[in-house]
């Protein structure tokens, strides 16, 4: 599990994609989804 396996963080940051164990933007992510619970909330 180095940089070549893509399933690993470390692979994505090499491969330059994103997925699940290296989201793209998590603090935009985040804010969108706490944005999204409040408006549901309303």
């Amino acid at each position: 599990m180095g940089r070549g396996d893509k399933k690993t963080k470390k692979g994505k940051t090499f491969a330059g994609s994103f997925g699940k164990s290296r989201l793209a933007r998590p603090a935009v992510a985040k804010k969108k989804a706490a944005a999204a619970a409040a408006a549901k909330k309303a």
